[in-house]
């Protein structure tokens, strides 16, 4: 296993249900009705290609608690596991709001379109390997993978962030 963990458990308080956010023209909307499952940074040449930056990040919702408001379109390809994905975007601005893995129960909200950002912090970054050599890494508060994260340990490490805490 390619999993370095770093110490100091960084706290997140999650701000109060719903969380909202929406693609940049505002046609698309969504609500994330309970907590996320995780959030993490992907250094994959998939995402560095996706977000047009170095890296792209994920918060992961189970499917049945976000809502989604306003008309979508759905790119559908193979993502970077093998699988297909349904990649979803506003068919009036092209910003993509999420992304699942085919027969999932887990929706990925690309998080630069909520509402507020301001209290995400990453419980891991995935497949440092191909990472542009001027993005630094974490040294403390995160976990790293060179290559394909250990899912269940990302959600260990948030459920540890958050640990219960909201924004009032």
């Amino acid at each position: 296993m390619d999993k370095k963990t770093t110490s100091d458990i960084p706290r997140v308080r999650l701000p109060e249900l719903p969380i909202e956010g929406g693609c940049q023209c505002g046609n698309l909307r969504y609500r994330i009705i309970e907590a996320p499952l995780t959030y993490y940074v992907c250094h994959c040449t998939d995402c560095q290609k996706q977000s047009g930056s170095a890296y792209g990040s994920s918060l992961m919702v189970p499917a049945q608690d976000i809502e989604l408001h306003g008309p979508f379109e759905t790119y559908v390809c193979r993502g970077g596991s093998g699988r297909m994905s349904d990649r979803v975007f506003c068919p009036t601005c092209g910003g993509r709001v999420t992304h699942q893995i085919q027969g999932s129960d887990v929706v990925v909200v690309k998080p630069g379109t909520l509402d507020d950002t301001s209290w995400l912090k990453p419980a891991g970054h995935i497949f440092t390997a191909s990472r542009q050599p001027w993005v630094p890494l974490p040294e403390t508060g995160a976990l790293l993978f060179d290559h394909g994260p250990d899912m269940q340990a990302l959600r260990d490490h948030w459920r540890r962030m958050v640990g219960g805490t909201t924004i009032s």
